[in-house]
């Protein structure tokens, strides 16, 4: 996957540049609820049951002030994706115990034949090894430099 192909998976409706929230049940809440009025789920307490089940199984929080929720579920048709950004930061039971800053919430169809769900969940785990790109990530305030990074 290039990384143009990986910024056409974000949609400006579904990025929280100033994510209030500031415990995981809470963040979550928040970023399910902006897919659930974007997106018109049907019930968006079973997409917030299966990630907090998910949260259960180990941390989505993966250090370096990040996290990756994600799942699959009945609920969604198509990949979904998040980007949401505490200035903050969100108490997230990450790995090296630090906030959490950035959160790209990945939703899945169950069925998903082209596995798009991984792939792009394995290059936002690329691209967010490298430090001065989470330094622009965690300095962006609009969708147009959240797709300019994504891009690069």
């Amino acid at each position: 996957m290039k990384s143009q192909e990986l910024a056409e998976f974000f949609q400006e409706s579904l990025c929280i540049f100033d994510l209030k929230s500031t415990t995981k049940r809470d963040a979550l809440d928040e970023m399910v609820g902006c897919i659930s009025r974007e997106c018109s789920l049907k019930d968006q307490d079973l997409i917030l049951d299966m990630l907090m089940n998910r949260e259960s199984l180990g941390s989505t929080g993966i250090g370096k002030g990040v996290a990756f929720p994600h799942g699959r579920s009945l609920a969604v048709q198509e990949l979904t994706l998040l980007f949401a950004r505490s200035q903050a930061g969100v108490d997230f039971d990450a790995l090296d115990k630090k906030p959490t800053h950035l959160f790209f919430l990945i939703i899945a169809p169950p069925q998903d034949k082209e596995n798009l769900y991984l792939q792009v969940l394995g290059h936002l785990v690329e691209l967010i090894k490298n430090a001065p790109v989470r330094k622009k990530l965690s300095d962006a305030s609009t969708f147009a430099e959240l797709q300019e990074i994504l891009r690069t």
